[in-house]
């Protein structure tokens, strides 16, 4: 019996997720194309492992078994890859990594510009999600890092088989019709009469910027539920409302009419690199994020919280 790497990954993802679209998607497969997978491997065991329980595959005891055995498997294809790396010295290595706008466009391209100039064996390839999706992608295999964030207002739960490396401090601003606020700077709750733009409250960023407005005492009056942050910028542009944005934020494309206030009440957010802890060891890892971390340096922002 040969059993395919490829397919022990796809079993583990239908054991974690439960039905075989979510597996399909958290691989980047089709679901077509996972089952026709999944029916190859009981084939290849000459087994019965799945039973179908309306949408949900439920594993039969032999699956289970599998599902154990693959977990184990995959874990040491791992290691030895990651051991392979450090004997070479990390000299030619292919990373994964989950980003969003703001540290596409902010961190990592003089990052990986200057690493590709010093290591020109580690390529990075980047892969866009939600910032909330990212630690999970990294934590099921998908991915190798991913930038993850966390407000002052909002902590992530963490994944007690993930570790993360702080690459940056933000601080937040608010972004405002020119003219709104003359003295510019305010305190939060000085904003409370304004009318905002914020992303919805099942975002990491929309749940905790309401946090942080009933923190000061007041809840945001939000005329305009946006995601993108570009979008919002655009809507403050426009006088429709206010918005809050981070420093990296600041560094997308500006619309003319906004002016940026500094809150007086400062809120900050931490942006770190998420990773499984089985890769601790691999050098490659910790040259990419030596290289995040001097790009933020550039743009002044250090890896401790700053003072008020």
């Amino acid at each position: 019996m040969e059993l395919s790497l490829h397919r022990l990954r796809m079993l583990r993802e239908l054991h974690r997720r439960g039905t075989v679209t979510a597996a399909a998607a958290a691989l980047h497969y089709t679901a077509s194309a996972v089952s026709q997978q999944l029916a190859q491997l009981e084939r290849d065991v000459g087994a019965k492992l799945f039973e179908r329980l309306g949408r949900r595959v439920q594993l039969t005891e032999l699956g289970t078994l599998l599902t154990e055995h693959a977990e184990e498997i995959l874990g040491s294809v791992e290691r030895a890859t990651h051991a392979l790396e450090e004997a070479q010295e990390a000299r030619t290595v292919r990373l994964t990594a989950g980003v969003w706008a703001s540290v596409a466009s902010g961190l990592l391209p003089t990052a990986l510009t200057a690493l590709a100039g010093e290591h020109p064996g580690i390529e990075v390839r980047t892969r866009e999600l939600a910032p909330e999706d990212t630690a999970e992608a990294v934590r099921d295999g998908s991915l190798d890092l991913s930038f993850v964030i966390d407000y002052s207002d909002a902590p992530t739960p963490w994944d007690a088989g993930l570790e993360r490396a702080v690459v940056a401090v933000e601080r937040l601003h608010a972004a405002v019709p020119r003219g709104a606020v003359p003295s510019g700077s305010a305190a939060l709750d000085d904003l409370a009469e304004h009318p905002w733009i914020l992303a919805g409250a099942k975002s990491h960023f929309g749940r905790a910027m309401r946090t942080a407005c009933r923190r000061h005492g007041f809840a945001p009056k939000i005329n305009h539920e946006v995601e993108e942050q570009s979008t919002a910028m655009a809507m403050v542009g426009a006088g429709l409302g206010i918005t809050l944005v981070s420093d990296l934020g600041l560094r997308l494309l500006r619309p003319p009419g906004i002016d940026v206030v500094t809150l007086t009440t400062p809120l900050l957010r931490t942006v770190s690199i998420a990773y499984r802890r089985t890769a601790f060891r691999r050098p490659a890892l910790h040259l990419v994020i030596d290289a995040v971390r001097a790009s933020a340096a550039e743009l002044g922002l250090g890896t401790e919280p700053a003072l008020p």
